[in-house]
Protein backbone atom coordinates (compact mmCIF):
# COMPACT_ATOMS: atom_id res chain seq x y z
CA UNK A 1 0.00 0.00 0.00
CA UNK A 2 1.25 3.32 -0.79
CA UNK A 3 0.68 5.92 2.36
CA UNK A 4 2.82 8.35 1.04
CA UNK A 5 4.92 10.26 -2.65
CA UNK A 6 7.06 12.94 -2.95
CA UNK A 7 8.43 13.25 -6.21
CA UNK A 8 8.53 15.47 -8.93
CA UNK A 9 5.38 16.95 -9.96
CA UNK A 10 5.40 15.99 -14.17
CA UNK A 11 1.98 16.66 -14.95
CA UNK A 12 -1.01 18.40 -13.64
CA UNK A 13 -4.96 17.80 -15.01
CA UNK A 14 -8.12 19.06 -14.28
CA UNK A 15 -9.02 16.37 -11.15
CA UNK A 16 -5.55 14.90 -10.73
CA UNK A 17 -1.25 15.22 -11.18
CA UNK A 18 1.19 12.81 -12.09
CA UNK A 19 3.85 12.63 -9.29
CA UNK A 20 7.34 11.41 -10.29
CA UNK A 21 9.75 9.32 -8.42
CA UNK A 22 12.18 6.81 -8.70
CA UNK A 23 10.99 6.31 -12.02
CA UNK A 24 7.66 5.68 -11.87
CA UNK A 25 4.90 8.05 -12.52
CA UNK A 26 1.81 7.81 -10.48
CA UNK A 27 -1.26 8.94 -11.04
CA UNK A 28 -3.31 10.69 -7.65
CA UNK A 29 -6.77 12.59 -7.55
CA UNK A 30 -7.02 15.07 -5.46
CA UNK A 31 -10.10 16.58 -3.99
CA UNK A 32 -10.80 20.30 -4.84
CA UNK A 33 -9.87 21.62 -1.82
CA UNK A 34 -6.55 20.59 -2.30
CA UNK A 35 -6.05 21.10 -6.17
CA UNK A 36 -6.37 24.66 -5.26
CA UNK A 37 -2.93 24.59 -3.28
CA UNK A 38 -1.48 23.29 -6.54
CA UNK A 39 -2.78 25.80 -9.00
CA UNK A 40 0.49 27.73 -9.15
CA UNK A 41 2.94 25.12 -8.87
CA UNK A 42 5.42 24.25 -11.94
CA UNK A 43 4.98 20.59 -13.59
CA UNK A 44 7.07 19.35 -16.19
CA UNK A 45 10.57 17.41 -16.00
CA UNK A 46 11.35 20.08 -14.26
CA UNK A 47 8.77 20.44 -11.97
CA UNK A 48 8.26 21.38 -8.64
CA UNK A 49 9.00 18.89 -5.47
CA UNK A 50 5.53 17.77 -3.92
CA UNK A 51 4.52 15.88 -0.89
CA UNK A 52 1.56 13.85 -0.25
CA UNK A 53 -0.30 11.96 1.81
CA UNK A 54 -1.78 8.71 -0.14
CA UNK A 55 -5.46 7.37 0.89
CA UNK A 56 -4.54 3.94 -2.03
CA UNK A 57 -7.29 2.23 -3.15
CA UNK A 58 -7.67 -1.37 -4.77
CA UNK A 59 -10.54 -4.12 -4.61
CA UNK A 60 -11.64 -6.76 -7.11
CA UNK A 61 -14.06 -4.40 -8.32
CA UNK A 62 -11.34 -1.89 -9.00
CA UNK A 63 -8.30 -3.67 -9.71
CA UNK A 64 -6.63 -0.64 -10.85
CA UNK A 65 -5.19 1.54 -7.69
CA UNK A 66 -6.14 4.23 -7.10
CA UNK A 67 -4.30 6.86 -5.13
CA UNK A 68 -5.98 9.68 -3.55
CA UNK A 69 -3.54 12.95 -2.40
CA UNK A 70 -4.01 15.28 0.57
CA UNK A 71 -1.53 17.74 1.66
CA UNK A 72 -1.91 16.84 5.44
CA UNK A 73 -1.85 13.71 7.46
CA UNK A 74 -5.48 15.03 9.09
CA UNK A 75 -7.07 15.51 6.13
CA UNK A 76 -6.71 11.57 4.90
CA UNK A 77 -7.66 10.29 8.25
CA UNK A 78 -10.70 12.17 7.66
CA UNK A 79 -11.49 11.37 4.31
CA UNK A 80 -11.06 7.60 5.50
CA UNK A 81 -13.62 8.06 8.04
CA UNK A 82 -15.76 9.82 5.61
CA UNK A 83 -15.47 6.89 3.51
CA UNK A 84 -17.00 4.49 5.91
CA UNK A 85 -20.44 6.10 5.66
CA UNK A 86 -22.45 3.71 3.66
CA UNK A 87 -23.06 4.50 0.09
CA UNK A 88 -19.81 6.85 0.21
CA UNK A 89 -16.91 5.57 -2.08
CA UNK A 90 -13.49 6.67 -2.63
CA UNK A 91 -14.53 8.89 -5.67
CA UNK A 92 -17.69 10.17 -4.50
CA UNK A 93 -16.06 11.65 -1.66
CA UNK A 94 -13.38 13.39 -3.24
CA UNK A 95 -15.70 14.87 -5.44
CA UNK A 96 -18.13 15.74 -2.35
CA UNK A 97 -14.94 17.63 -0.35
CA UNK A 98 -15.48 20.59 -2.21
CA UNK A 99 -15.00 22.05 1.13
CA UNK A 100 -11.94 22.12 3.31
CA UNK A 101 -11.73 19.41 6.20
CA UNK A 102 -12.53 21.65 8.90
CA UNK A 103 -15.77 23.05 7.61
CA UNK A 104 -16.73 19.48 7.03
CA UNK A 105 -16.12 18.52 10.00
CA UNK A 106 -17.76 21.58 12.17
CA UNK A 107 -20.71 20.60 10.04
CA UNK A 108 -21.34 17.01 11.20
CA UNK A 109 -20.55 17.60 14.64
CA UNK A 110 -23.28 20.26 14.68
CA UNK A 111 -25.66 18.39 12.87
CA UNK A 112 -26.17 20.79 9.77
CA UNK A 113 -27.59 19.37 7.39
CA UNK A 114 -28.05 22.42 4.81
CA UNK A 115 -23.60 22.72 4.81
CA UNK A 116 -23.89 19.15 4.10
CA UNK A 117 -25.99 18.93 1.49
CA UNK A 118 -23.84 21.88 -0.49
CA UNK A 119 -21.35 19.06 -1.00
CA UNK A 120 -21.17 17.88 -4.80
CA UNK A 121 -23.08 14.49 -4.83
CA UNK A 122 -24.44 14.78 -1.06
CA UNK A 123 -28.07 15.38 -0.64
CA UNK A 124 -30.63 15.06 2.29
CA UNK A 125 -30.41 11.96 2.53
CA UNK A 126 -27.23 11.02 2.68
CA UNK A 127 -25.87 14.22 4.66
CA UNK A 128 -28.26 12.97 7.30
CA UNK A 129 -26.39 9.16 6.91
CA UNK A 130 -23.07 11.10 7.58
CA UNK A 131 -23.69 12.81 10.62
CA UNK A 132 -25.34 9.66 12.02
CA UNK A 133 -22.66 8.12 11.05
CA UNK A 134 -19.68 10.32 12.44
CA UNK A 135 -21.03 13.11 14.27
CA UNK A 136 -18.83 12.77 17.85
CA UNK A 137 -16.07 11.02 16.31
CA UNK A 138 -14.94 14.17 13.99
CA UNK A 139 -14.61 16.93 16.11
CA UNK A 140 -10.67 17.05 16.20
CA UNK A 141 -10.85 17.92 12.49
CA UNK A 142 -12.92 20.15 13.29
CA UNK A 143 -10.08 22.11 14.45
CA UNK A 144 -7.40 21.67 11.53
CA UNK A 145 -5.72 24.76 10.37
CA UNK A 146 -5.20 23.98 6.69
CA UNK A 147 -1.93 26.12 6.59
CA UNK A 148 0.05 23.72 9.07
CA UNK A 149 0.91 20.71 8.18
CA UNK A 150 0.63 17.83 11.26
CA UNK A 151 2.94 16.10 12.85
CA UNK A 152 2.20 12.48 14.59
CA UNK A 153 1.12 12.41 18.74
CA UNK A 154 2.07 10.79 21.72
CA UNK A 155 0.75 11.49 25.24
CA UNK A 156 0.70 10.46 28.55
CA UNK A 157 -2.76 10.45 29.17
CA UNK A 158 -6.07 12.44 27.03
CA UNK A 159 -5.33 15.66 28.72
CA UNK A 160 -1.89 15.64 27.25
CA UNK A 161 -3.12 13.74 24.47
CA UNK A 162 -5.50 16.37 23.11
CA UNK A 163 -2.64 19.39 23.83
CA UNK A 164 -0.46 17.61 21.61
CA UNK A 165 -2.99 17.03 18.89
CA UNK A 166 -4.16 20.77 18.96
CA UNK A 167 -0.22 22.09 18.44
CA UNK A 168 1.04 18.95 16.55
CA UNK A 169 -1.92 17.78 14.17
CA UNK A 170 -4.16 21.42 14.26
CA UNK A 171 -1.45 23.85 13.79
CA UNK A 172 -2.35 25.86 17.18
CA UNK A 173 0.52 27.86 19.69
CA UNK A 174 1.15 25.40 22.91
CA UNK A 175 -0.47 28.62 25.21
CA UNK A 176 -3.40 28.38 22.74
CA UNK A 177 -3.62 24.99 23.05
CA UNK A 178 -3.31 24.88 26.57
CA UNK A 179 -6.17 27.75 27.46
CA UNK A 180 -8.61 25.62 24.99
CA UNK A 181 -7.96 22.63 27.34
CA UNK A 182 -8.53 24.33 30.39
CA UNK A 183 -11.47 26.17 29.68
CA UNK A 184 -13.19 23.15 28.18
CA UNK A 185 -12.50 21.09 31.48
CA UNK A 186 -13.59 24.10 33.63
CA UNK A 187 -16.91 23.94 31.23
CA UNK A 188 -17.43 20.22 31.47
CA UNK A 189 -15.13 18.90 34.45
CA UNK A 190 -16.45 15.04 33.87
CA UNK A 191 -14.67 14.47 31.00
CA UNK A 192 -13.60 11.65 30.98
CA UNK A 193 -11.55 11.35 27.18
CA UNK A 194 -9.80 12.76 24.76
CA UNK A 195 -12.80 12.64 22.28
CA UNK A 196 -14.80 14.04 24.77
CA UNK A 197 -12.46 16.83 25.58
CA UNK A 198 -12.44 17.23 22.06
CA UNK A 199 -15.87 17.43 21.48
CA UNK A 200 -16.17 20.00 24.38
CA UNK A 201 -13.50 22.13 22.87
CA UNK A 202 -14.85 22.16 19.54
CA UNK A 203 -18.62 23.57 21.44
CA UNK A 204 -16.90 26.38 22.68
CA UNK A 205 -15.39 27.16 19.57
CA UNK A 206 -19.12 27.26 17.86
CA UNK A 207 -20.23 28.79 20.57
CA UNK A 208 -17.35 31.65 19.79
CA UNK A 209 -18.27 31.80 16.34
CA UNK A 210 -21.96 32.13 16.88
CA UNK A 211 -21.45 35.37 19.21
CA UNK A 212 -19.31 37.23 16.98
Amino acid sequence: MINYLEGTLLKKADDRIVVFTHGVGYEVLLPATVRQSFRGKQAGEDGETVRLHISHHQSERQPKPLLIGFNHEAERDFFEMFITVEDIGPTAAVRALTAPVPTVARAIESRDVKALTRLDGIGQRKAEKIIATLCGKVGRFALLRQDLAPAPVEAEDFRSETQEVLVKQLGYRRSEAQGMVDEALKSRPDVASAEELFEEILRGQIGQANER
